[in-house]
């Protein structure tokens, strides 16, 4: 009989911090072909931006463990070392009046299980907060499974990148360049106002 990967059922966002880089670079190279380095992230957390890992409890042990590199041991602010699993996680840039959604990853092992959306509405609410009237973000022309998320969470085409993102054989991709007006929003999850 073979263990199944089971939904956590409650998950947390917490600040993403150099200790937790090494978990995050670990789903970013098992989800993309060309992901972000461990300097990428390094470089965001130095530069400020709004990077945010969703976390939950570690299972009960009667399911399969995350894929290698999913789960890691973090210290928590009391001290004490505390397995959690890590389901994804974004970093966002804050501008004069708008952020721009530079990486959100869910990790493989938790795809379609909403976690993505959520991800998208916490963020919505944390830009309104800083006052911001939009959310940008590009993402690969190819990637229609992204491409319906954004859409269905309000996100609008709003022009195209040309040879943006690079891709295999020295080729390069084009992005498709989305927005979300902040004030108009709505989403599946209630959406915040």
């Amino acid at each position: 009989m073979s263990a199944v990967l089971q939904q956590p059922r409650e998950a947390r966002l917490e600040p993403m911090t150099a200790e937790r880089i090494p978990a995050v670079c670990a789903i970013e190279q098992a989800a993309f072909t060309h992901p972000w380095t461990q300097a990428n992230f390094t470089d965001s957390l130095l530069a400020g931006y709004h990077c945010q890992c969703l976390v939950a409890p570690a299972t009960d042990g009667q399911s399969a463990p995350p894929p290698s590199g999913v789960r890691a041991l973090w210290s928590r602010a009391v001290g004490r070392a505390e397995e959690e699993t890590l389901i994804g996680y974004f970093v966002a840039m804050k501008g004069v009046d708008e952020v721009h959604l530079l990486n959100i990853t869910v990790a493989p092992a938790f795809h379609r299980q909403g976690w993505a959306p959520l991800m998208l509405e916490a963020l919505a609410g944390w830009s309104r907060g800083q006052n911001a009237q939009w959310l940008w973000l590009e993402v690969r022309a190819s990637n229609a499974r992204a491409l319906a998320v954004y859409e269905r969470n309000g996100f609008r085409r709003v022009g195209m990148r040309k040879g943006y993102y690079p891709a295999h054989d020295g080729r390069r991709e084009d992005a498709v360049v989305m927005s979300l007006r902040l004030h108009e929003s709505t989403s599946a999850w209630g959406g915040l106002k």
